[in-house]
């Protein structure tokens, strides 16, 4: 039996749906703790920007092979580049982690949204526009579509009351 016949895709799927539990939580939490006074955004990055990031780092970096199957795109090997995808990930988290226990304001913490956020929403755009459409199913596309938009959104109205305070 070759290696690639051996792979599962479950450990990349279960840390895919843990990724969006933990990041949605997160992200309710944000909706809350910004209409308070004064707004805040500590609790929420920590779940929806930190914890996702080491997720999605675990995900892309650990369970390579395992998020190769599960994405559809296995090659039987290790790919470097879905690696640096992950690494990725864990630097936008740790910089979230840095802004909240460093106490670097609000304006830092809603940037670590933005920029996951923008990160997202452009894998969506190409994802739709390139082939890579044709290998995703329609809910991975609509899940990562959905999740930029609410990282953007959430970014925006942590940016808006940093401004206004």
């Amino acid at each position: 039996m070759s290696e690639q016949a051996t792979v599962s895709p479950r450990p990349a799927a279960t840390l895919m749906w843990l990724t969006y539990i933990v990041g949605g939580v997160g992200y309710f939490i944000g909706i809350s703790t910004l209409q308070q006074e004064p707004a805040s955004l500590s609790v929420a990055a920590l779940l929806a920007v930190t914890a996702t990031g080491v997720l999605s780092f675990f995900r892309h970096a650990i369970y390579n092979r395992s998020d190769a199957v599960h994405g559809g795109w296995d090659y039987g090997q290790r790919n470097n580049f879905q690696i640096e995808v992950g690494l990725a990930n864990l630097a936008w988290g740790t910089y979230a982690l840095l802004a909240v226990v460093l106490d670097w304001g609000l304006m830092a913490v809603s940037a670590s949204f933005l920029i996951s956020g923008l990160y997202f929403g452009f894998v969506a755009i190409f994802v739709i526009i390139t082939s890579g459409a044709r290998q995703r199913k329609i809910g991975g596309i609509i899940g990562i579509s959905v999740w930029a938009i609410m990282m953007i959104v959430m970014g925006a109205l942590g940016t808006s009351a940093a401004v206004g305070s």
